[in-house]
C-alpha cells in the first residue's frame, strides 16, 4: 500500500514542528488521528521516521532523508490540481487550429482577438492549410478544431456549418467585366486568368463549374497564395476567381470584384471535429464563441 496524502501531510507537519500538539493545530487534525497517520506511514515504509523522546519528536536518519521527498510530493500534488483547475477554468491552456487560408485570414482574426480578450492565458496555434490537410490534422488529433468545407467520406469527423461563402470574379480596375453588376461564369472564358492552387477546394470548384458551363479558362499562370493573386490582378496581368471571404485578404488599390452567377454557388464553411473525442475546456469555449458569433450574425 502506498502512503496517502493525509499521511504525507501529517509527516511533514510533525517534522517541521517536532510536536504533535503544534502539528495537530497546523493541519487541523486531532492528535490521535495524527498519531495514527504517522504510525500507518511508518508501517508502510517499513520502519520509524521519528525518534520519540520525553520532550519532542526528532527525525530518524531515514526520516531526514524522506522529508525533502515528502515535501516535493505534496508540492507536486498541489500543483497538479491547481494546473488542472486552471485548465477547466480556462485560465490557461492551448488550442491547435487548422483552417483553409480563406478562413484563417478572413474569419479567424476577429474570433481569435475576441477569444484572447476573454481568455488571455490560453495560447492558440493556427495552421493555414488545404482542405484535405485540415481533415488530416483533426483526424490525427494534431488540431482540436478545423475550419474548412464539409469533409467527404469522413465518418470519423463531424462538420458543423457556420457560414456560406460565394465566389466572385476579381478584376483590375477599368476591366470591362466590372461594368456589370454580376458576372456569369461563362464570361470568364477568353480573359487571361490567374489560377489558384490546383489542389485547393476553391480551384476544384472552379474547374468543375467551368466544365459544366462548357467554357475553358485561359489560364496564364497558377499561384499558391491568395495575396499573390491580388497583386497579379492589380498589375493587369489577368482576372481571377476567389471566394468572397478571400477578398478581405487582398482588398487593395487597383482591384474590385463582382458576384458570379449562372450558376450561383453556395460554398458552405464550418467547423470540423473528431466524432468520438471530447474537446478540452479551452476548445469548447472557443467553439461556444464561434456559435455565439454565428447566431449574432445569422
Amino acid at each position: 500500500m502506498n502512503p496517502s496524502i493525509k499521511q504525507l501531510k501529517a509527516f511533514v507537519a510533525v517534522a517541521h514542528s517536532r510536536s504533535l500538539a503544534e502539528a495537530s493545530e497546523r493541519i487541523h487534525l486531532s492528535q490521535p488521528a495524527l498519531s495514527i497517520a504517522i504510525r500507518k506511514l511508518e508501517d508502510t515504509v517499513g520502519g520509524p521516521l521519528f525518534a520519540r523522546t520525553t520532550r519532542q519528536l526528532s527525525l530518524t536518519p531515514e526520516g531526514e532523508a524522506f522529508l525533502p521527498v515528502a515535501i516535493r510530493l505534496l508540492h507536486d500534488w498541489t500543483e497538479a490540481f491547481e494546473d488542472l483547475g486552471e485548465l477547466f477554468s480556462k485560465q490557461r491552456g492551448k488550442i491547435n487550429l487548422a483552417a483553409l487560408p480563406t478562413l484563417a485570414a478572413g474569419l479567424l482574426p476577429g474570433l481569435i482577438a475576441t477569444f484572447h480578450a476573454r481568455h488571455p492565458r490560453i495560447n492558440l496555434s493556427l495552421h493555414d492549410v488545404l482542405a484535405e490537410q485540415v481533415n488530416q490534422l483533426v483526424r490525427e488529433g494534431r488540431a482540436d478544431l478545423g475550419f474548412s468545407v464539409p469533409p467527404l467520406e469522413s465518418e470519423d469527423l463531424v462538420f458543423e456549418p457556420i457560414l456560406v461563402d460565394r465566389y466572385v470574379a476579381v478584376c483590375p480596375l477599368g476591366h470591362p467585366l466590372l461594368e456589370q453588376g454580376t458576372v456569369t461564369w461563362a464570361q470568364l472564358s477568353g480573359h487571361p486568368f490567374i489560377g489558384i492552387n490546383r489542389l485547393s477546394s476553391s480551384r476544384q470548384d472552379i474547374d468543375r463549374i467551368m466544365a459544366e458551363v462548357g467554357k475553358p479558362l485561359d489560364i496564364l499562370c497558377d499561384v499558391s497564395q491568395i495575396a499573390t493573386v491580388g497583386r497579379m490582378v492589380a498589375a493587369g496581368i489577368g482576372i481571377s476567381v476567389l471566394p468572397a471571404l478571400s477578398f478581405r485578404q487582398i482588398a487593395d488599390d487597383g482591384i474590385d470584384y463582382r458576384p458570379l452567377v449562372m450558376p450561383t454557388i453556395d460554398r458552405e464553411l464550418g467547423v470540423i471535429m473528431r466524432r468520438r473525442h471530447p474537446l478540452s475546456a479551452a476548445a469548447t469555449a472557443l467553439l461556444a464563441l464561434i456559435r455565439e458569433q454565428v447566431t449574432d450574425h445569422g
